[in-house]
């Protein structure tokens, strides 16, 4: 503690409007998946690993934590441009603290790793504050919501079909209405994989298709009216790159009426949601995604719930359950999370305090400060990429 700041109360804290912030660790850790080979696919990429970066933020005898899912270069980002604007500062304003990390990251990039290292501060802060204030995170946020509908997500498009299948109507067996595969690497075995999903999960469950902006506009729109005449596919996310504003206004539009168009995943800025809403010719999606962990936290995350209402349009969280099951009950016009497969593997071997979803939903757990995470360190450490582990 700094000589001279209030003594700790009867909890072992100190007064939240008495403290400041004395500490700052980053970390990361990288975990192989468990994919064909090692390694799993979608429309557009391959990967062998997932990371996760962490930041904790310490203060009034109490540790804050937030996490980001990118490359270690975002823990580097962190700990050089971001943790000198917090540290000795109040942690009483999270969203104050955040404006000012914006601002240092200006020349250094702000979308993209800039705003996912912010992503992972800005929630580390919050939950420090909820932490100092014993309550769980999402009786500090302006909740709407006490739990958050998922989907199940996964169906990589390397998957056998006997995996797939068993995947999918895994998460189905387990109570959940609605699940997702990867489609459009090689759209000519999409309507093989589209057909056993379908008579594994049977006609009730909600299917929804990902093609990570694998295709172009005219092929996209091909495979949305296949999609919903065959399958009864009622989602289709990114069918082309989430910067092809056009190309998504144009499948909107000109897509089956009972097919909504998705995106919004790889939004860093406000700026960029609006760009997803805005135009002479209405919105380039029936529905928003968004990330908690790279469009600017919570912080962020509270201005986009409000542009998302505005705009009359629901909003979805894009993966990081063990996070975005309090962050997004403070969505008003919420429609469901992402429960994706990577991320439920890396959370609950890296963090005590996941959770499981129940009915359809994930509950955030009311019994415990904050997010109710804790660091499983010596579980993390042989997947450590970046820092030290704490003493």
């Amino acid at each position: 503690m700094r000589s001279g700041s209030t003594p700790p109360d009867e909890r072992g804290t100190t007064p939240l409007d008495a403290c400041t912030v004395d500490a700052v660790d980053v970390h990361a850790f990288e975990v192989p998946t468990d994919g064909p080979d090692g390694k799993e696919q979608d429309g557009t990429l391959e990967w062998d690993s997932t990371t996760l970066v962490l930041v904790r933020v310490h203060a009034g005898g109490r540790t804050g934590l937030g996490c980001t899912y990118g490359d270690v270069s975002a823990a580097v980002f962190a700990q050089s441009k971001l943790v000198p604007v917090i540290e000795g500062a109040s942690p009483a304003s999270p969203a104050a603290l955040s404006r000012r990390m914006a601002a240092q990251t200006r020349n250094a990039g702000r979308p993209g790793v800039g705003a996912m290292a912010l992503s992972a501060v800005d929630v580390a802060l919050w939950d420090l504050k909820a932490r100092l204030l014993d309550l769980p995170l999402v009786h500090l946020l302006p909740a709407h919501h006490d739990r958050v509908p998922v989907y199940g997500s996964g169906g990589f498009t390397n998957y056998s079909l006997d995996r797939l299948t068993d995947q999918l109507a895994g998460w189905v067996a387990r109570g959940i209405p609605r699940v997702k595969l990867k489609t459009s690497r090689r759209p000519e075995h999409d309507a093989e994989r589209l057909t056993a999903v379908r008579e594994a999960i049977g006609t009730a469950p909600e299917l929804f298709a990902d093609a990570n902006g694998a295709l172009g506009r005219k092929d996209a729109l091909y495979w949305a009216r296949r999609l919903h005449d065959e399958w009864d596919v009622r989602w289709f996310e990114e069918p082309v790159s989430s910067a092809d504003l056009e190309g998504l206004r144009m499948l909107r539009e000109r897509g089956p009426a009972r097919l909504e168009i998705a995106a919004g995943e790889y939004a860093f800025t406000a700026q960029d949601f609006a760009n997803l809403t805005e135009g002479p010719a209405g919105p380039a999606v029936d529905c928003l995604q968004a990330d908690v962990t790279r469009c600017g936290g919570i912080t962020g995350l509270l201005e986009i719930a409000g542009l998302s209402a505005v705009r009359h349009l629901d909003l979805s969280a894009h993966c990081a359950p063990a996070l975005s099951a309090h962050a997004f009950c403070a969505v008003r016009r919420l429609r469901h999370l992402e429960y994706f497969h990577d991320h439920l593997r890396v959370e609950h071997l890296l963090f005590d305090g996941t959770l499981s979803p129940e009915g359809g939903a994930l509950r955030p757990d009311t019994g415990r400060p904050g997010l109710g995470l804790d660091v499983k360190w010596a579980d993390a450490e042989p997947y450590r990429v970046h820092g030290t582990r704490p003493s």
